[in-house]
């Protein structure tokens, strides 16, 4: 397969992919915390709870979908081909969109939950889309792509909202319509392009490979704990503030769905920019440039929690730069170092970590929330804080030791 056709494939459903991922997040906080507004229904006043508790419950079942998939479907690739899951996966969350909007015609709220978990269970395709880069393709190459698989994924965060604040005025389902119909027409192009693959027969049904080689069986290893610990605080700081900077416009500031998409498309925008040039290569330790990078990014997130609004409007668009030098930096780093593992479960353990972020910030926060929003984003960027705290610690002992053995040997 042609080099530059491999990495236009993956870009593009991982594109269309986050796209569709995306799209409730300008929607949801006006629908269920916009006031007197929106009268409560079967929707928005499930069982009769808090609006703002279901909004929660709401964000965490898609990545409690994407964790199941981060961590099953990559050593599922594995075995069936990369090629084959990846389609199927594709067609699958097109469906789930699909679903997610005739939950909200219906105004079911079970029924939105089920099809947001399905879709976010199918759409932890995007270790496939690393593990085939990652796989394919060695050294500076490599980290481009990887890169700019990050740069498309961010561009799907800008997508999908702006495609919510001008399509929804339509009717609240046509966002999703035009999301699972984008994402068959990218699967259809995407088994044009790629080329099938021969995948050797290995003992075993597929459920026992993913029960038995799902990507937390890395944990196992010491420096995959360490790596894993680390990142998921630093997840969480992302967790708290992708997911609750809209509801914080809403409280803070009253906007609307269509004035939260034009805020992300700020952030978004830097993000997709910053990711064209992240996988540059520098002398720096990565994970010494890691630790910087979660630093500022965890300086954005505070700023949001104990700024103004027009403080956390800025921080908001700024947070895209850190973070994706960030995703670029560890992922490289990642796959350079423990290739040994196999691409597919490195990638999967690296997207597994951050959608457990994402339901524990969701459940986190939704009762944060009750109190005020702002607690959720100041507790999340203390942890990045931290992380980025370990992280600087771990590149300085793994310096020392390294330079230890070589003095040693001398």
């Amino acid at each position: 397969m042609k080099t530059a056709l491999l990495i236009a494939s993956a870009c593009l459903l991982g594109l269309l992919s986050t796209t569709g991922a995306s799209l409730p997040y300008p929607i949801l906080p006006p629908l269920f915390a916009g006031g007197s507004g929106n009268p409560a229904n079967d929707l928005t006043g499930f069982l009769g709870l808090p609006p703002k508790l279901l909004f929660g419950i709401a964000l965490m079942v898609n990545p409690l979908g994407l964790l199941i998939g981060s961590a099953m479907l990559g050593p599922i690739s594995d075995r069936l081909g990369r090629r084959r899951v990846l389609l199927a996966t594709s067609i699958g969350a097109a469906a789930g969109h699909a679903l997610t909007a005739a939950a909200l015609v219906a105004g079911s709220y079970p029924l939105f939950l089920l099809a947001r978990f399905a879709t976010g269970l199918l759409e932890g395709n995007g270790s496939i889309m690393r593990a085939m880069l990652a796989e394919r393709l060695s050294g500076p190459l490599r980290n481009h792509a990887l890169s700019w698989l990050n740069g498309a994924f961010h561009l799907g965060w800008l997508v999908g909202p702006l495609l919510a604040g001008f399509t929804v005025g339509a009717g609240i389902s046509v966002p999703f319509y035009i999301a699972a119909g984008a994402l068959l027409l990218g699967a259809g192009m995407a088994a044009v392009a790629l080329e099938r693959e021969y995948v050797t027969p290995r003992a075993g049904s597929w459920w026992t490979v993913a029960r038995q080689g799902h990507s937390l069986t890395l944990l196992r290893h010491a420096p995959l704990r360490t790596l894993f610990v680390v990142h998921f605080a630093y997840a969480c700081g992302v967790a708290s503030f992708y997911e609750f900077f809209p509801l914080w416009l809403v409280d803070i500031g009253s906007y609307d769905t269509r004035q939260i998409a034009f805020v992300n498309m700020g952030m978004c925008a830097l993000m997709t920019f910053a990711a064209l040039f992240a996988g540059r290569a520098s002398p720096v330790e990565p994970r010494r440039r890691a630790s910087g990078h979660a630093a500022i990014a965890a300086i954005a997130i505070l700023a949001v929690g104990l700024g103004n609004l027009w403080v956390g409007l800025a921080a908001i668009v700024l947070f895209g730069l850190p973070h994706a030098y960030y995703n670029a930096t560890l992922q490289g780093w990642s796959a350079d170092q423990f290739a040994m593992h196999g691409q597919g479960a490195v990638m999967g353990l690296l997207s597994t970590t951050f959608c457990l972020a994402n339901i524990v910030m969701a459940l986190a926060g939704g009762i944060l929330t009750l109190v005020d929003t702002r607690l959720v984003l100041i507790v999340g960027g203390l942890l990045a804080a931290w992380a980025a705290f370990a992280m600087r610690r771990w590149s300085a002992r793994a310096v020392t030791a390294t330079v230890a053995v070589t003095m040693e040997a001398k």
